[in-house]
């Protein structure tokens, strides 16, 4: 039986985010939507089952009918691959497996030639060990000004044999690796707060300061948008490296969110200004895994980073009363600093959220190997998705997608282990099951793999298998499809432009909407408050209220003007 949406008493709450008109005169970066590439993942041009720059830009009408407004593309640099590209051999130019220099710059002026703006992955914290700085600091030895510009130390023990602290790796055991001298004899270890293959940079060495300005202004020539920062918050240690069972700094990791790191972020905004100019502001996007909102809104000074990735969203349960308070939180902790907030579901590194939708548990978190392959209902996870789509695209601020949220992509959790590419596999054994189940190539068209991904004929398979089942979810069966969930992205995105209230701007809670305990989110929009969003997580069908006009709704409506459940409808108030 269907419940009216009833008034609830002190329900309305005003939570400014940006301009107060909600107008569309801030900077572009304040309301985008921004698209996330994969790059060995989207489109493989030249057939040898690995995407790449030219498959990106024959498929860049698809980020146009889309409606996008930029693109981030995760690392495209030079790399020996041991952890998709995060570990840098040379920031400055473009690993050829994905293309050439020239090839990036072709792309990143058509794209902009289309109306898309390009953001780059930056990964400032470690690089490769086939970076030539660290394979001098290996070859220099003990107490070079080459090592310095990492983290060696001698190793405990009676012979220094034991690692130099107790910190772990994020992929499994210890993050220090020791290294061998010319003769063979052990020496020194270094630190990789991740793989063995990605040595952390020594940020207190004022070279590698310089490095990075040098790289900043070496992509900001060739005309991006701006840059997403791999683990912004990880860049600076706890002084001395003090053991974890130890340390009592104010973060919590003497690893993570340091204080010293935004000197840097105030070091390159003013790089970044200098390559600004009004219409084409340049933008930094931090990956900030903190769920501290007081520490995490300091990266977002005025004269730090623009926005940082709202995770704590991303991991919070399909659930009216969780989600209404970290929407609250989130508003709450960059109102201060006048930051927009940004919205993400998933991206290359977490489960796909039409699997996690699906499960019992609805939320994310880091125990993958916990979660891996229990039971999902995908129906379910379909019908939130969608919802969660419209959702966040009507919060204030910005969003992001990850390629194939438009396509209602699944989580792929019956690869082949012996296909299995993250390094997070092989550092813990198998018992992380790793990321890869998000990270499968995209399917364009036909009924079997490759999909469209590779040409036809192609000798090599693609990098990671597609299911068969996905031959209902490629590009070409769903344009062709008006109830799909690509048709559902595209006609949002194309709204969401016209109506210039959705995106920055104030957000208050309606008072007709009841209560988020209720299961139900409901939020106006705009100065005005003619723009409304309502999310339906009750479990039974709700009736819309009297004098509004559905502009959208994120799945079909019952008889009676009836909101189903687990979906969502974006309305105009007479």
């Amino acid at each position: 039986m269907s419940q009216p949406l009833s008034p609830v008493a002190g329900e309305s709450r005003s939570r400014p985010q940006g301009p107060a008109s909600g107008t569309r005169d801030g900077a572009w970066w304040r309301h985008a939507v921004i698209y996330q590439i994969y790059p060995r993942s989207f489109a493989d041009a030249d057939g040898d089952g690995m995407g790449d720059l030219a498959g990106i830009r024959a498929r860049l009408p698809h980020l146009v009918d889309l409606g996008v407004d930029a693109v981030w593309l995760s690392p495209w640099y030079v790399s020996p691959q041991a952890d998709a590209g995060y570990d840098v051999a040379d920031y400055c130019d473009i690993d050829p497996v994905f293309g050439t220099l020239a090839e990036a710059e072709q792309l990143i002026a058509e794209a902009r030639q289309a109306g898309i703006r390009t953001i780059v992955d930056l990964v400032p914290n470690h690089c490769s060990d086939q970076h030539p700085w660290f394979r001098a600091a290996v070859a220099a030895g003990p107490g070079s000004t080459e090592r310095d510009a990492f983290h060696f130390r001698p190793g405990r023990g009676a012979h220094g044999e034991l690692p130099p602290n107790d910190w772990p790796s994020n992929f499994g055991g210890p993050a220090w690796t020791r290294v061998t001298g010319p003769d063979g004899t052990p020496e020194e270890w270094y630190l990789h707060m991740f793989a063995p293959g990605q040595p952390d940079w020594n940020w207190e060495n004022p070279r590698v300061a310089t490095q990075f300005d040098d790289i900043l202004v070496f992509w900001l020539e060739r005309g991006v948008a701006g840059f997403r920062i791999d683990v912004a918050d990880n860049l600076v240690k706890a002084a001395g490296l003090p053991d974890l069972v130890d340390y009592s700094g104010e973060s919590p990791q003497p690893w993570a969110d340091q204080d010293g790191v935004h000197a840097i972020y105030r070091r390159w905004r003013s790089v970044l200004e200098e390559h600004s100019r009004p219409g084409d502001e340049k933008v930094f996007v931090g990956e900030l895994w903190s769920d501290r909102p007081e520490r995490f809104a300091r990266y977002l000074r005025a004269d730090e980073l623009h926005t940082g990735f709202n995770f704590d969203f991303l991991k919070v349960p399909w659930q009216a009363p969780a989600m209404r308070e970290v929407i609250d939180a989130t508003l709450e902790a960059h109102g201060p600093v006048g930051a927009p907030a940004t919205w993400v579901l998933s991206n290359h590194d977490t489960t796909r959220h039409v699997t996690r939708y699906g499960r019992a548990d609805t939320g994310y978190g880091f125990d993958r190997a916990a979660r891996h392959g229990s039971p999902v209902d995908l129906e379910a996870g379909w019908r939130r998705a969608r919802a969660g789509a419209l959702l966040t695209l009507a919060l204030p601020g910005s969003t992001y997608i990850y390629q194939g949220d438009e396509l209602g992509l699944w989580e792929v959790e019956d690869i082949p282990a012996e296909l299995l590419q993250d390094p997070a596999v092989a550092g813990t054994g198998g018992a992380d099951p790793g990321r890869d189940g998000c990270r499968v190539p995209l399917p364009w068209s036909g009924g079997t793999a490759p999909f469209g991904f590779s040409p036809d004929g192609s000798a090599n398979e693609p990098w990671l298998p597609q299911p068969a089942s996905w031959a209902a979810l490629t590009v070409a069966a769903q344009a062709a499809d008006p109830g799909s969930a690509l048709v559902l992205y595209r006609t949002a995105l194309a709204l969401r432009k016209q109506l210039p209230a959705f995106g920055d701007g104030p957000l208050d809670w309606w008072p007709e909407g009841g209560r988020a305990q209720d299961g139900v989110l409901a939020f106006t929009r705009g100065a005005d408050g003619k723009l409304a969003c309502i999310v339906n997580q009750s479990g039974q069908g709700i009736r819309l209220p009297d004098a509004t006009e559905v502009l959208l709704a994120s799945g079909p409506l019952g008889d009676g003007a009836v909101l189903p459940p687990d979906t969502a409808v974006w309305l105009r108030r007479e």
